[in-house]
């Protein structure tokens, strides 16, 4: 199993803790690898760029942020290598580094003009990887719900790689999304009712945006549940036996392009653009953050707002608990439908997973497993 050949070329059995040499490591090989793919897109724009997300990118700003990269890559590597015994994360890192500089580094020119046209959104994967590591990574550590699990827990590499999967597609995924909401505003939508909500403030409209979206991701998950051959899909975004923020991404590509394609057709009737945007970006650090391995919470806020630890009841096996916690903002939304489930006492689930359903491993295995003739009815979904 490639994970566990991973973990024994890099892993060892000296402490992780702060100052042991181990998460300088870490960060050397993950800068290390950002590194070289961001070197790879600045020779192979066309290709490995995404022509949406193209306009947005201040050249001489990215430029500069992959030369901190670099840099980050080579320092975290030579404190790691002078802080522990076995070397190989710090000079993978290096490596890395190094191989990203040979190649022209920040001084890449990009000569041919670029146009719109198939690609493979690259940039956009290391981007958000980025971002994502940066903001929820150091909360799992500091603060986390379980301490004894670990950032490379069982799993971690499969969760990569549905990460990847998620971003490498985006023009496809995006289109298949955007279809069914742009055509159904397009032939029925009611500009009276967009200029109705355009003349809210913005803060109510993202506000309302958010209610809509709830509501409509509440009705669109339930069925997920409830619905033997949509569970088939969903059942393997609950596989994950550990929830942190990359475990999130764990989701077959029919769950994410219906669930969201769909919500978003109520939201193009009633919003306008940069609602729909605003709303998107929340959804993406507050969905990322209610897997979080993140013990803090707020008990006066649990009614009001979801945080982790009630997502965390959605994902568990244990059978109080499922089929329960629907909604993905707003708690009160389970309440009003009879499918609320959160302890008084302030606990965490102890097991996650299938509730007595087992998937195949890997990648492919769970991807053509819906499509599979085994037919089962769904269980009660953890």
């Amino acid at each position: 199993m490639l994970e566990h050949k991973i973990n024994e070329i890099f892993g060892d059995d000296d402490p992780s803790h702060f100052g042991s040499g181990w998460w300088s490591g870490v960060l050397s090989a993950f800068l290390g690898v950002l590194s070289l793919g961001a070197v790879v897109c600045l020779h192979f724009p066309q290709l490995l760029t995404s022509p949406e997300l193209r306009p947005f990118y201040p050249m001489h700003v990215m430029r500069l942020l992959i030369q901190a990269v670099i840099l980050g890559a080579i320092l975290f590597g030579v404190i790691s290598a002078m802080l522990r015994r076995k070397k190989v994360l710090a000079l993978t890192g290096m490596s890395l580094a190094l191989v990203a500089t040979l190649l022209g580094g920040t001084s890449v020119p990009i000569n041919e003009t670029l146009h719109a046209g198939p690609a493979i959104g690259l940039d956009w994967f290391l981007l958000d990887m980025l971002l994502m590591t940066l903001i929820f990574s150091p909360i799992e550590v500091l603060w986390p719900a379980y301490e004894k699990q670990s950032v490379f827990r069982d799993e971690w590499l499969l969760d990569i790689v549905y990460f990847l999967s998620t971003h490498l597609p985006i023009q496809v995924t995006s289109f298949l999304i955007l279809l069914p909401a742009t055509e159904l505003s397009r032939i029925l939508g009611v500009p009276a009712l967009l200029a109705a909500t355009g003349s809210l403030p913005w803060l109510v409209q993202v506000f309302l945006a958010i209610l809509v979206a709830d509501l409509c991701e509440y009705a669109i998950h339930r069925l997920f549940h409830t619905v033997p051959w949509l569970w088939r899909f969903h059942a393997i975004h609950h596989s994950s036996k550990s929830l942190d923020w990359i475990a999130g991404s764990r989701s077959h590509l029919v769950d994410d392009v219906v669930v969201r394609g769909f919500m978003l057709i109520p939201m193009m009737f009633v919003f306008r653009h940069d609602i729909i945007v605003a709303y998107l970006f929340f959804v993406t650090i507050h969905a990322t953050w209610t897997h979080c391995n993140f013990g803090p919470t707020w008990r006066w806020l649990e009614p009001f707002v979801i945080l982790p630890r009630y997502h965390h009841w959605h994902h568990t096996s244990q059978e109080e608990a499922i089929d329960k916690n629907f909604a993905i903002h707003f708690p009160w939304i389970d309440k009003l439908f009879g499918t609320h489930h959160l302890p008084r006492d302030g606990s965490w689930p102890h097991t996650y997973g299938l509730h007595n359903e087992t998937l195949p491993h890997g990648f492919w295995a769970q991807a053509f497993y819906p499509f599979s003739r085994r037919r089962k009815k769904a269980p009660a979904a953890a």
